[in-house]
């Protein structure tokens, strides 16, 4: 695997690559920005229009870069603890990251929240003769008060023909989903473990699964994301995996993975690690190619 320094749209960047993939990594914003097979298209979603822009704190200034990020779950506890339900928690989100190339990785380091009293730390490697990337994600705690948090990654991928959430057996969830924002949604079903969606134009739209597998079906390419297992009480009604459908003029969808939630006090940390996986198209359906790709 190579490390390289390049600008990417505007931003000093590093570029990881091995023979089959390439991922694009910008500290000033802390995200992955590009993830795509050699010669291929980016499977990630950017905002042309903020290229080069620095990250801000202002609620009405927010930037929505694009990417592969990680905030800290849940949500709905942000408010208590920063004063404001909105926009996230500003060193997760809009500071720029530290960076350093670690043997064969690179390593993205924030700045300690100050209300979470938290450092994130983002290992991210390429898989050395595979279509392979690996992100593993860990949250220091290392001032103030305890918190009671979790490790939420969320990647947005430009708009696919489908999305598809592998269910577990034996789902707890009384529909295998929760509903958590808009209608139902555009081209959903459930297919045995498959569930089946895809972005509706005119809705914002999210649910939340107990899979720990998600699968984007590009025109040419599919962009796998596989979660670890493990026990423990997880937020957002116990979702491990959701999926976020943007409306139009920003057509993206989110494949997030939800870690779970623990008590973490001054010392402590928490880790997760995402495995993302490029495949090209076959030719079939995206119900067969979800059903080969997770060998269902």
């Amino acid at each position: 695997m190579l490390i390289t320094s390049i600008t990417h749209r505007g931003w000093p960047a590093f570029l990881l690559s091995n023979p089959l993939i390439e991922a694009i990594v910008v500290p000033a914003i802390g995200r992955v920005m590009a993830l795509r097979r050699v010669g291929g298209e980016n499977v990630l979603w950017e905002d042309l229009a903020l290229d080069g822009s620095s990250a801000s704190v202002d609620a009405e200034g927010w930037n929505n870069y694009g990417g592969d990020k990680v905030w800290p779950s849940p949500q709905d506890r942000w408010e208590a603890l920063t004063a404001r339900a909105w926009p996230p928690p500003e060193a997760f989100d809009s500071r720029p990251y530290d960076c350093e190339v670690s043997g064969c990785e690179l390593v993205l380091r924030s700045t300690v929240d100050p209300q979470y009293g938290i450092q994130a730390l983002r290992r991210i490697l390429l898989a050395p003769n595979r279509p392979v990337m690996t992100i593993a994600t860990t949250f220091r705690k290392l001032a103030g008060e305890p918190v009671h948090t979790g490790i939420w990654v969320i990647t947005q991928a430009r708009d696919p023909e489908r999305i598809f959430a592998l269910l577990p057996e034996r789902p707890s969830m009384a529909s295998g989903f929760l509903q958590q924002m808009g209608p139902a949604p555009k081209d959903f079903g459930i297919h045995g473990r498959l569930l089946e969606l895809s972005r509706d134009p005119f809705e914002k739209i999210k649910l939340g699964t107990e899979g720990l597998s998600l699968l984007w079906v590009g025109e040419q390419t599919m962009l796998r994301i596989d979660a670890p297992e493990r026990p423990g009480e997880y937020p957002d009604g116990g979702s491990r995996t959701e999926v976020y459908t943007n409306s139009d003029p920003l057509p993206y969808v989110e494949l997030e993975t939800l870690g779970p939630l623990a008590t973490l006090h001054p010392g402590q940390e928490m880790e997760w690690t995402n495995t993302y996986t490029l495949t090209q198209r076959t030719g079939e359906t995206p119900r067969e190619e979800a059903r080969r790709a997770f060998g269902s």
